[in-house]
């Protein structure tokens, strides 16, 4: 072996390793992001309204199993192109009817008020307004129940209760 070749080898490894700590850092595992196709803005009215849907009360919340961050990710990735502009539509009209109804935006509104909105919302003639309600509920109530905290927490749940055993004989030997 070359000795040059050797120390550049070395250099580099050395090199990678000093950048290793920062770079980790930079892409730490414990704060997984994802980058939403949504506002800020848009954000925070989508965790009031998936809040105000399941709120916490004696029990976790929709926003402390992180439905909302779910909910984004879902529609970015598994929603077509107009379902996605059709909820981001949904919640500036939201925010328009409460600021015309209340007079302050969607995420200022005390938790009856956010209720009252969204039932009106449910109830409501449009087919826009209803449409956007259903799609959040469901998409909330399915990220709130499929959540680790709540199938393992509350629920008890266990995907595969007891021991498997891979491979074991069908026969006993000798017989």
């Amino acid at each position: 072996m070359e000795r040059r070749v050797a120390v550049k080898n070395l250099v580099l490894a050395t090199g990678s390793l000093i950048t290793l700590p920062a770079w980790m850092k930079a892409f730490a595992a414990g704060n997984p992001t994802h980058l939403s196709s949504f506002s800020a803005t848009e954000q925070q009215i989508l965790a009031s309204v998936t809040d105000t849907i399941i709120p916490a009360g004696n029990s976790i919340g929709a926003l402390s199993v992180g439905v909302d961050k779910y909910f984004q990710k879902v529609l970015d990735d598994c929603y077509e192109k107009t379902d996605l502009d059709n909820v981001k539509k949904g919640l500036q009209q939201l925010e328009a009817a409460t600021q015309a109804g209340y007079g302050k935006p969607f995420t200022n509104c005390t938790q009856q008020e956010r209720q009252a909105q969204l039932e009106k919302w449910s109830r409501s003639q449009d087919k826009n307004e209803k449409d956007f309600f259903n799609l959040v509920k469901r998409e909330t109530i399915l990220g709130y129940n499929t959540s680790q905290q709540v199938l393992g927490g509350i629920l008890n749940y266990k995907v595969a209760p007891g021991h498997y055993y891979g491979c074991v004989p069908l026969a006993p030997k000798g017989g």
